[in-house]
């Protein structure tokens, strides 16, 4: 499955910006999608991961660093998987990849990016005033 990253830029701190993420082919709905990205000389970090939960928008898991500011979702309609940026920092600035795991992921493996089969390209995101 090829990925489609976009949404990235640059934003002031406090700014706000949105990722979108479409699979080249429609994943099922039991799959886990989630957010990691990378800094400069930094290993690559999970964001955010979705989870199906049998109804409604599915379960939601966020990093600690972006917790309360960062949400992500997903149109199971559209087959895509977004990322809201709020109240963005210098700290967010790395690079945005969306991952497609090969089945639904338990809570305990949902944060490794060992546990995805298919990456997009990246999305540059870069928060400076």
């Amino acid at each position: 499955v090829q990925l489609q990253a976009s949404g990235g830029g640059l934003v002031q701190p406090g700014g706000s910006l949105r990722l979108s993420c479409a699979p080249s082919r429609r994943t099922a709905s039991t799959q886990t999608l989630a957010w990691f990205r990378q800094a400069p000389g930094k290993e690559r970090e999970f964001v955010a991961a979705i989870r199906w939960s049998g109804g409604g928008g599915g379960n939601r898991f966020y990093g600690d660093s972006v917790k309360g500011r960062f949400t992500i979702s997903r149109d199971y309609a559209k087959n895509t998987v977004d990322l809201q940026m709020n109240s963005l920092k210098s700290e967010d600035t790395a690079v945005h990849y969306c991952a497609v795991a090969p089945r639904g992921l338990i809570l305990s493996t949902l944060r490794s990016p060992h546990e995805y089969d298919d990456w997009g390209q990246g999305t540059l995101v870069t928060v400076s005033s």
